[in-house]
């Protein structure tokens, strides 16, 4: 029998080494892969996403939407911004959060015309509120959560970014489950009865 050389050896396995985000688990691809999927017959018809990122200093919030080569980043808020609208608070809280989202939802609506048709919400309520598309009007602006690999547990300051997108007029499908103080008797209405309570000391 002849010599038989083996290419891939332990040696090369050892050696090799995977794409940096990767190999730093920083990243779910596959995840990511399925949130960029678009339905064939939609072809080149963007689907957006909304990342969230919570650092220990800093919220960073983008509104992506997944073409061939890349990611195209339409538009990203961070949360030391809020203190040239006039808020003064710590910049990580669950405060900060809900006003992150609040403040990408209304800018994305008025990038694309839509702040006239799509207001969000207005009033400070305790209700659940959604937005709905309007007949003889363009769509809502819909987009899904992005949370990578963060645990969207209840509580998730994640939930607080959608929660602001949500009443800033976009469309997001999400589960009141995942809202800070949640209960299986109270469902969501603690949680509604703490984002008032901001609300209104902001306002």
């Amino acid at each position: 029998m002849g010599f038989v050389k083996v290419v891939k050896n332990k040696a090369y396995f050892k050696r090799y080494r995977m794409k940096f985000r990767r190999q730093e688990d920083e990243t779910d691809y596959c995840a990511r892969k399925c949130l960029g999927i678009q339905d064939k017959k939609k072809y080149n018809t963007p689907k957006y996403t909304m990342i969230v990122c919570v650092t220990s200093r800093n919220i960073i919030c983008q509104n992506a939407s997944a073409h061939y080569r890349r990611d195209m980043i339409v538009y990203t808020i961070y949360a030391h911004e809020l203190p040239n609208y006039g808020m003064k608070v710590v910049l990580t809280n669950h405060t900060a959060a809900y006003c992150t989202g609040l403040l990408l939802g209304h800018w994305l609506l008025n990038r694309f015309g839509m702040e006239k048709t799509y207001k969000g919400q207005v009033e400070v309520t305790d209700n659940e509120y959604n937005v709905e598309s309007i007949d003889g009007q363009p769509d809502a602006f819909t987009c899904y959560l992005d949370v990578d690999l963060a645990r969207p547990t209840t509580g998730n300051k994640a939930s607080e970014i959608l929660k602001g997108a949500v009443d800033g007029g976009l469309r997001i499908i999400y589960s009141t489950k995942q809202f800070p103080g949640y209960d299986s008797e109270s469902k969501y209405d603690q949680f509604l009865k703490h984002y008032t309570t901001w609300l209104r000391i902001l306002c």
